[in-house]
């Protein structure tokens, strides 16, 4: 067996194969739409392992067309997807194996629910790769237990709320013990509170180690929450960075149609009246923004500077 370490890049070789410290990677994607229209033009990404990364843009814009691509809905016309250091495979063997590593959770979930009851539902992907039935009810309870959906058990899963059918097709995702899992607009049509609730969780899945990725109009959210994003437009990735690089860069803003997260928009106005110095760093939420105004500390989470 051959084994060598790469100490510039961070990967190693082992047997062959190559272990890296993306988990996820997109390289020079490209594809077009039956009428001929270009969707992704020579989209590029990488994504480290535990990593939580948003993806901002406008409707059309190509997010959903390229998570599509990412556990193999969708075959790029060139370039490549790579998983775990490999390019993948596209025979139903290697895709019904990279589904259930990397999983998508849908803006709709009725898109996604399709069972009797709650159980059945999550039982499906447990089931259907191959594990005996004792091991897909451990999954499937754990899932359960993770998305707080344990007492809709038998409930009928068209009788369920929207909030509800969120965290349903959450647990289908979960009980397949996914190593990344893609959502499409995960807070769209909920209201605050089960807005907040379906974040903590995703912060519960990030914490176990689950690369999480998703895509959002929400630029509130996306600050707050991802390590890394990407703004794409008509196909292409316009701008990537942390948080406070983004929403720094007027241009790109502008570029892209979107807004400064509200957070922002007071800390510039309080900076402005001179309440809180020009050079300091950009708070990472709002109880860090408190701080800067109570006392002058302030933390670097957020920032706009070199990583």
């Amino acid at each position: 067996m051959s084994f060598s370490i790469d100490l510039d890049n961070k990967n190693f070789l082992t047997g062959g194969g190559i272990l890296s410290e993306y988990i996820i990677e997109a390289r020079e994607i490209e594809y077009k739409y039956p009428d001929g229209t270009k969707a992704l033009d020579n989209i590029s990404f990488k994504a480290k392992k535990g990593e939580k990364l948003a993806f901002l843009g406008p409707n059309g814009a190509g997010k959903t067309t390229l998570f599509l691509h990412l556990n193999g809905i969708l075959k790029p016309e060139k370039g490549e997807v790579i998983f775990a250091g490999r390019p993948i495979s596209y025979r139903q063997k290697s895709l019904q194996e990279l589904r259930s590593r990397v999983g998508i959770v849908f803006q709709d979930p009725d898109d996604q629910l399709f069972a009797a009851n709650v159980f059945q539902e999550i039982s499906f992907g447990p089931l259907n790769m191959g594990l005996s039935k004792k091991d897909a009810e451990i999954r499937v309870s754990r899932a359960m237990r993770q998305t707080g959906v344990e007492d809709l058990k038998n409930r009928p899963t068209h009788y369920l709320s929207q909030g509800q059918k969120k965290r349903v097709s959450i647990a289908d995702i979960l009980a397949m013990d996914p190593e990344v899992i893609i959502f499409d607009e995960p807070t769209a049509s909920l209201d605050p509170k089960h807005k907040t609730q379906i974040v903590d969780l995703l912060d519960e899945i990030n914490r176990e180690g689950i690369t999480v990725i998703m895509s959002t109009h929400d630029v509130d959210l996306a600050y707050s929450w991802a390590d890394y994003i990407y703004v794409m437009v008509e196909g292409a990735i316009l701008g990537e960075g942390i948080p406070g690089r983004i929403f720094s860069d007027e241009i790109l803003l502008k570029e892209a149609g979107l807004n400064k997260p509200m957070l922002l928009e007071v800390f510039s106005m309080l900076q402005k009246k001179g309440i809180i110095e020009n050079e300091i760093d950009l708070p990472a939420d709002i109880k860090g923004l408190a701080l800067l105004i109570n006392s002058g500390s302030h933390t670097n989470k957020k920032g706009n500077g070199d990583d």
